[in-house]
């Protein structure tokens, strides 16, 4: 049997389901999940691999009008995804209604690429319901797929995955076939603790946070890591330490309990909080920090 490799890219709103599906799909987590808008911000590949097939899906961020330039980063990432699909998914869930469809949905419509809808969180709806949404989308777009799906508890989540495999094309394997994503450790290490931040933190503080490791030091029995957390402005810093410094040490005690599952020994975690103003504007410090195509 020949073998088949493509990029599936997943595309929808923010909240739909994007990383939960992916994780679902490749079997890990790679994509942080939390119920805040803007969780994913890079675009983050999940390998699924089979011995006569790659699966290289793509986790982009939720499509939201930018108000910053790291929304405008993220966009694009949204848009480079729409360009080099093998097959393109677009997920939505059972409350998004058509006022609601992003400005990228009219490009959306004019692709060529095989293109699959999921209606992903059918567990919080019905039946009637349910059909009445697969009809609307077929109505949307009369070349896609439409697959109800609940991709937190895998409900027709190898009946998506089956029909991608049919659409790829013959092609060798695009990574190692041991990989899993196309991050490094650092990168998952950071969106961990960016996790815990979201998780925790309430209003504009999470939205202002990115997560920077300084180092990480292999060894034997112990992995040691240190990392920044940045913020845009002083009095947030302080939310984040919290009062005796008692809020910093719970995420530090979370985040290092998911490396150390991650990494399968055991963690030293270093936090520390420094102000970098305005870095969501800031174009220099965006691109080093790697949002950049």
């Amino acid at each position: 049997m020949a073998h088949k490799a493509g990029y599936v890219n997943i595309l929808g709103r923010p909240n739909v389901g994007k990383s939960t599906l992916m994780n679902a799909m490749v079997g890990e987590k790679l994509s942080i999940i939390t119920p805040k808008a803007q969780t994913t911000r890079h675009r983050i590949i999940g390998i699924d691999n089979g011995d006569n097939y790659q699966i290289v899906f793509s986790d982009t961020p939720g499509i939201i009008k930018p108000k910053y330039k790291l929304h405008q980063k993220m966009m694009d990432f949204v848009k480079e995804a729409l360009s080099d699909a093998d097959v393109l998914l677009y997920l939505t869930d059972v409350e998004e209604k058509e006022e609601d469809l992003p400005p990228i949905f009219g490009e959306i419509q004019q692709l060529t690429t095989p293109l699959l809808v999921g209606i992903n969180k059918v567990d919080l709806s019905n039946q009637t319901a349910v059909t009445q949404l697969v009809d609307s989308w077929k109505n949307r777009l009369p070349s896609a797929e439409v697959f109800p799906l609940s991709a937190l508890y895998n409900f027709n989540v190898d009946a998506l995955k089956k029909r991608i495999l049919e659409l790829l094309p013959e092609h060798p394997p695009y990574y190692p076939k041991e990989n899993l994503s196309d991050r490094n450790l650092r990168f998952f290490v950071s969106e961990i603790i960016r996790e815990k931040i979201l998780l925790h933190y309430q209003k504009e503080v999470p939205y202002a946070v990115e997560v920077v490791v300084e180092s990480y030091k292999e060894s034997e029995n112990i992995d040691r890591i240190s990392a920044t957390i940045y913020v845009e402005r002083e009095t947030q810093k302080g939310i984040i330490i919290g009062k005796g410094g008692e809020a910093l040490k719970k995420i530090g005690i979370e985040a290092r309990k998911d490396i150390e599952a991650l990494v399968g020994k055991q963690v030293y975690l270093e936090l520390y909080v420094k102000v970098k103003k305005d870095w969501r504007n800031n174009e220099k410090i965006l691109n080093q920090w790697g949002y950049k195509i």
